[in-house]
């Protein structure tokens, strides 16, 4: 129950990092959620800090704010954070960096929450939602690598 898209980029993990852990610059690339902000005293990225993303789903319809909190932060290399709260878990999505050939190739990923109301939706619409997300990934990415790459 997940998915991901990996992108080339012509950069070193060391010029993308900021990009994907930077969640409050998430609105110039994701075109779902349009800004997000550190909460709960967090200021940057760490395992533990908290941010709220402010979505619109599919880019229309109402808006809505999810609680996110980072889950792994291995600068350079991985970036996750979990949507929802801490007892219920609604969904993973990170980064990962992996080096090569003088360039990057920037994966990002979804990983849906084992509680029932989350399989019970993936079950019925999941083809749906994971070819969107698949697409809104692709876009995220590109839109990074566009910014990476001038």
């Amino acid at each position: 129950m997940g998915g991901e898209v990996t992108v080339w980029m012509d950069a070193p993990p060391s010029e993308i990092w900021d990009l994907v852990s930077d969640v409050t610059r998430i609105g110039e690339f994701s075109p779902e959620t349009f800004e997000a902000r550190w909460t709960r005293g967090s200021t940057g990225p760490e395992v533990g800090a908290f941010f709220k993303g402010h979505v619109k789903r599919n880019g229309v319809g109402p808006t809505y704010w999810s609680l996110c909190r980072i889950t792994r932060c291995e600068p350079e290399k991985v970036f996750e954070f979990a949507v929802g709260t801490e007892e219920m878990n609604v969904n993973n999505w990170g980064y990962r960096l992996e080096a090569r050939d003088g360039g990057t190739a920037v994966t990002e990923y979804f990983r849906l929450g084992s509680n029932l109301p989350t399989r019970i939706y993936w079950l019925a619409l999941g083809w749906s939602r994971g070819r969107t997300n698949r697409t809104g990934m692709r876009t995220t990415l590109e839109r990074m690598k566009a910014v990476v790459e001038s």
